[in-house]
């Protein structure tokens, strides 16, 4: 169907109607079991569920909380959520007390949906006693009322509610890599842009099967999976957990499949933790045995029948991309944000460049300030920012582009390259401007890193802070391991510096054993460095590292 000018809900009630007895969602729900929902279950308990709110006779457009990994009832909750004529607030599953706390105040959310949560008891205590609360099939025990209770008690909502274009569908926290979140107001209307918009240029039809497992609070998973999935009318299947990871994948098959890089990098080093680099490569050079290799290394990751790959949220090292593509794997980068509802850019097939997040999307417009900042105009662009008039103002130009605060470049097919975060350029003592990423690029080659950040903001040069892979940390214990990797890393130093400007230059790599996690807050929610939490962490041994005087220094 054309899905032009059809807003979200007006895809639920259409897939009701067309594919009401095919299979829609299918969620793990331990011990091996799924339960399955086709289109007309899903729309039918979203219904039940909106009929429930009605009940509450909430001012209209209230906002309501939303807090879960990622599972069919998620998806259920914002369509009933809409139907219901209210706002949804998603919440990341990792959140703190104190931030669920600030999202909820901050919003005014009545209601909360408690869902699939590793650790509620952590977060429970920043829920205002006033907001009232449901709880999932799936839910950590408590005493709330059920989502299975309240299907069961509650007729559907027989209208077909429609919401204005132009009305305020969700707000979507920013993940907070600095500071409180800011919650980031998207309509119906920049929803159903970015959805429309995205299926159109990868041409993606109703057979595709997508595995969901990245935070559908992000926009990243919102847009490409919860809406792409209402726009094309494809399988959802859902992840259980880290440890059934593999299961999950082999059940869902995807043909489409998105990641994170810290992710890609993961799998990477697992495929080479068993099968080294040198021989992967002889492997890889024998006619007969080339296309098997690869082959059974992407059955293993569970993507031999991926046609289209993706990765976002940050940038991912070229020397991975490559990879993947020698496998026969396109992985595609994209380009986006909270505040265009991850609608932006991407690399389309066959016209992807490595170290390019790709061309515009259509619809956006794209240019470049002079001083560098990448600045984006297009329908998917937010309405601005919730109760920060100020903020939004200083976030949008006189002629309504949105500061992305990247810096970039455009090249003649028009590809855009991000060189670097306005908010992440250091100078040196020297006075020389810093941007990291490029830098942190380039040591993510070696493949015993897992993340990098380089610093040095007043020092006279900069240098690098890495946490090694999952895999190689036990080996450490190792001496002869350990002068060998260390030998690498100072190697990887000399060859880092030919590359860049002699004030770019590192002075030296630190390899710390701590762990960088969600957890203890040096990534946010959707893995990205917190580069102010890693550097604050070390702030008071930089001068001793500097003293040292080595290429290499073990922390």
């Amino acid at each position: 169907m054309d899905t032009t000018n059809k807003l979200p809900l007006d895809m639920v009630y259409h897939w009701e109607g067309a594919k009401a007895n095919s299979l829609y969602m299918t969620q793990p729900i331990g011990d091996g079991k799924v339960v399955e929902y086709t289109w007309g279950r899903a729309v039918d308990e979203a219904r039940r569920m909106a009929s429930y709110l009605k009940s509450l006779n909430l001012a209209d457009k209230s906002r309501i909380g939303l807090i879960s990994k990622n599972c069919a009832h998620w998806i259920m909750t914002d369509w009933a959520i809409w139907m219901a004529g209210h706002i949804s607030v998603p919440l990341y599953p990792t959140l703190n007390a104190d931030t669920v706390n600030y999202v909820l105040n901050h919003a005014e959310c009545d209601v909360l949906f408690v869902g699939k949560l590793d650790d509620w008891d952590m977060m429970k205590s920043g829920v205002p006693e006033s907001v009232r609360c449901i709880s999932y099939p799936l839910s950590p025990s408590n005493d709330f009322e059920t989502w299975d209770d309240i299907v069961a008690k509650y007729p559907p909502l027989e209208e077909n509610v429609q919401r204005d274009a132009d009305e305020l569908a969700t707000i979507v926290y920013t993940s907070g890599s600095t500071g409180k979140p800011k919650g980031v107001m998207l309509s119906f209307r920049n929803m159903a842009f970015a959805a429309d918009g995205g299926l159109k240029v990868l041409q993606v039809g109703s057979n595709e099967r997508m595995l969901s497992y990245l935070p559908l609070a992000h926009v990243f998973e919102r847009t490409f999976v919860e809406l792409a999935s209402l726009y094309a009318g494809y399988q959802l299947f859902f992840a259980e957990s880290l440890d059934t990871f593999v299961e999950d994948m082999k059940r869902a098959q995807p043909t489409l499949f998105l990641s994170v890089p810290r992710l890609w990098v993961k799998f990477q080093q697992g495929v080479l933790h068993k099968l080294p680099q040198k021989k992967l490569d002889k492997l890889l050079k024998i006619p007969v045995v080339n296309k098997l290799i690869k082959k059974k290394i992407l059955k293993g990751l569970g993507l031999d029948k991926a046609k289209l790959a993706g990765s976002g949220s940050a940038p991912l090292a070229g020397d991975v991309l490559d990879w993947y593509r020698n496998l026969g794997l396109e992985l595609l980068e994209g380009y986006g944000m909270s505040e265009n509802f991850a609608y932006s850019h991407i690399n389309k097939p066959g016209r992807s460049r490595t170290g390019y997040v790709g061309e515009s999307m259509p619809g956006v417009e794209t240019k470049i300030s002079p001083e560098g900042e990448i600045l984006v105009k297009s329908p998917a662009t937010m309405m601005g920012y919730y109760k920060d008039e100020e903020k939004t103002r200083e976030t949008f130009t006189d002629d309504g582009f949105l500061r992305t605060g990247d810096i970039g470049e455009i090249d003649e097919l028009g590809r855009l390259k991000i060189t670097g975060r306005m908010k992440e350029i250091f100078k040196t003592s020297k006075g020389k401007y810093i941007a990291p990423a490029p830098i942190e690029n380039r040591l993510m080659a070696h493949q015993s890193i897992e993340m990098v950040c380089v610093s040095g903001a007043n020092q006279t040069q900069p240098f690098a802070i890495i946490q090694l892979a999952e895999g190689i940390r036990p080996k450490l214990t190792d001496e002869g391991f350990r002068k060998e990797l260390e030998a690498s890393f100072a190697e990887l130093v000399v060859n880092v510096n030919k590359t860049v400007d002699p004030h770019e230059q590192l002075a030296f790599v630190t390899i710390v054993s701590d762990e960088w996690s969600i957890g203890n807050s040096f990534l946010t929610p959707t893995m990205k460095l917190k580069r102010n939490v890693v550097e604050d962490a070390y702030e008071s041994k930089v001068n001793d590292w500097y003293a040292k005087r080595q290429k290499v220094i073990w922390q």
